[in-house]
């Protein structure tokens, strides 16, 4: 038992030392393509906060990955459309909405700048301007982020990406 514990906590130690160095997955965008004030933004429809930012281009521009990782989903969801999760560095999860269509599948291992999907208006951003939704989803929390926002205990978990990306 004491064997596996070590090994869990190796693998832990690991996983969060290896470099995250994130990218705009956005194909030619810059910071100037989203709004820094719309992380944990609310009100923001259903889900009361929004917890990522919208990276805008035009439609048909590709989607790259942010980080390198492992393809952890890749398909459809109500209000995302057609997504994509990566796990990367740092035990964080890369989310990717609004897609147009997706060029990668579930258990991919990718690497930072490939291309793995379209720039589109997917789920509940149909009839919006084209943007990818991203969000950075931490494994590990920091309960140090908490706040007393609306659901402000889930910001241990939910990065802003902005900060990643700058």
């Amino acid at each position: 038992m004491r064997y596996i514990t070590t090994g869990i906590f190796l693998l832990l130690v690991a996983g969060y030392l290896v470099p995250e160095n994130a990218i705009i997955p956005v194909q030619g965008a810059s910071a100037q393509d989203w709004n820094h004030n719309t992380f944990w933004y609310e009100p923001w429809g259903t889900s009361g906060v929004h917890k990522g930012i919208d990276i805008f281009g035009n439609k048909g521009t590709p989607v790259v990955t942010a980080t390198g990782g492992m393809v952890i989903y890749s398909g459809d969801i109500a209000k995302g459309g057609q997504v994509i999760a990566v796990l990367g560095p740092k035990w964080r999860i890369h989310y990717f909405a609004h897609l147009d269509s997706r060029s990668v599948s579930t258990g991919a291992w990718v690497t930072i700048g490939e291309p793995i999907g379209i720039l589109g208006d997917s789920g509940n951003a149909a009839g919006k301007p084209p943007h990818v939704h991203y969000s950075i989803v931490s494994l590990i929390p920091y309960p140090w982020l908490v706040t007393g926002d609306t659901q402000g205990w889930k910001r241990m978990f939910y990065l802003n990406p902005a900060d990643v990306l700058l």
